[in-house]
């Protein structure tokens, strides 16, 4: 079996669906900007760096979702995907997807954020199969906490042969494999596929992608 898997933020997006969701929020208002704003950049620094405690952001990121009915969230998520989404998804994205989606058996988005924000941009870009941090509901209401193991660096690999199981698949059953991303918290998931392509990628995997001749490609334009 062929399998192509894509990070989403600053991967298939030229920006971050995390950050931006937080943004968006305070831009309505929902969320206190003078109490949030510097929380989520600061959160979105340790990710670029490598150190998020990603308990500690999902505490952050999920605790606004328990706070309205989901018919309110879904309405903001479609002006979300409107405003903020459809600006930052680029040709040369969908393209590659596509061309994937033709040539592979299976393909998925494999991504730390959580499936609220992500579940209808993989939508948007007509993949079927999503891999994220799973968000916890009670009787169809978030309840600010996630669900499970976040998808989240070596936890990606996890989250991957859980998938793969209810498929009724084991990595074995991979021939061919693909990953994108931009970061350096996928460097383990990177290094179990046999074709690992860093994407305008941060400063660290691309040292670790040139030291590997692993191919650097940009999706931005």
């Amino acid at each position: 079996m062929k399998l192509a898997l894509f990070d989403l933020d600053n991967t298939l997006l030229a920006g971050d669906s995390d950050f931006e969701w937080a943004q968006f929020l305070i831009s309505k208002g929902v969320l206190d900007r003078e109490v949030h704003e510097a929380k989520n950049h600061e959160f979105y620094e340790h990710y670029k760096s490598g150190t998020l405690d990603i308990h500690a952001f999902l505490d952050f990121q999920l605790k606004p979702l328990s706070h309205h009915s989901r018919t309110q969230l879904d309405s903001w998520h479609q002006e979300f995907m409107a405003t903020r989404i459809h600006p930052i998804i680029t040709d040369k994205a969908r393209i590659l997807v596509q061309r994937h989606q033709r040539e592979a058996d299976k393909v998925a988005i494999i991504t730390a954020t959580n499936r609220f924000v992500t579940a209808p941009i993989a939508r948007e870009f007509g993949v079927e199969h999503l891999i994220a941090t799973e968000v916890e509901e009670i009787d169809g209401q978030y309840t600010g906490r996630g669900a499970g193991i976040p998808c989240f660096k070596e936890h990606k690999i996890t989250r991957l042969d859980m998938w793969l199981s209810d498929q009724g698949l084991l990595w074995e059953d991979v021939t061919e494999s693909w990953f994108y991303s931009d970061s350096l918290n996928d460097l383990p998931l990177l290094q179990r596929v046999t074709h690992p392509f860093a994407v305008d990628p941060d400063s660290t995997l691309e040292a670790h992608a040139k030291l590997n001749t692993w191919p650097i490609i940009s999706l931005r334009g």
